[in-house]
């Protein structure tokens, strides 16, 4: 993984900054503006439908 963090860095929610030391494998990772952000399991299945709906058709 193409991670700039250092080890010592945990884990952030980009929306509700709920934090893990490694990265668990329910949360969700999005490039924006080409920076990773991570996204908790919570957040990313209340916000299914709108993670869901950026992706093109073919990936569905």
């Amino acid at each position: 993984m193409n991670d700039s963090r250092t080890p010592e860095e945990r884990f952030s929610c980009a929306r509700c900054g709920t934090t893990a030391e490694s990265l668990p494998v329910t949360w969700t990772c999005s490039v924006e503006n080409g920076r990773r952000r991570y996204f908790c399991e919570d957040c990313a299945r209340a916000n299914l439908r709108a993670i869901e709906g950026r992706l093109d058709s073919s990936w569905w």
